[in-house]
């Protein structure tokens, strides 16, 4: 099983669009108002959003995108105007992580995990490298 895409709601795909263009995701269906579909730059994954009349409520999901460029990746964002509520720092789960909100408020992560993103040394049945 593979992983495909992921969905995210939002109110004015006009501001989302060109936000999720910006972060590097390359706009692959356009049937606007009501849908975008892009792909993301490395693995074949898609990402897209979708109108809604009104955003869910409560803690919501967290979109994680990686990146091996992060600290570049996320000063060249600011320098163009992206706004983070963390900037990239290292977390206690060997991760590098930076977080943000997209037009709708939904939360992004961008990481860098390397080796231990699949592979933690508290991984159950770690595999060997």
């Amino acid at each position: 099983m593979t992983l495909n895409q992921v969905t995210f709601p939002s109110l004015d795909l006009s501001l989302a669009v060109p936000f999720y263009q910006q972060l590097g995701l390359e706009l692959i269906v356009e049937a606007m108002p009501h849908y975008a579909r892009f792909a993301c730059p490395d693995g074949g994954s898609t990402f897209s959003v979708h109108k809604v009349g009104a955003l869910p409520v409560g803690e919501g999901t967290f979109i994680y995108f990686e990146c091996a460029d992060l600290d570049e990746r996320c000063a060249a964002l600011v320098k163009a105007g992206i706004t983070f509520d963390e900037p990239p720092s290292d977390r206690d789960w060997l991760w590098r992580e930076a977080r943000l909100r997209d037009p709708d408020g939904n939360r992004l992560i961008l990481f860098w995990g390397g080796e231990n993103r699949l592979n933690p040394p508290w991984r159950v049945g770690k595999r060997e490298a």
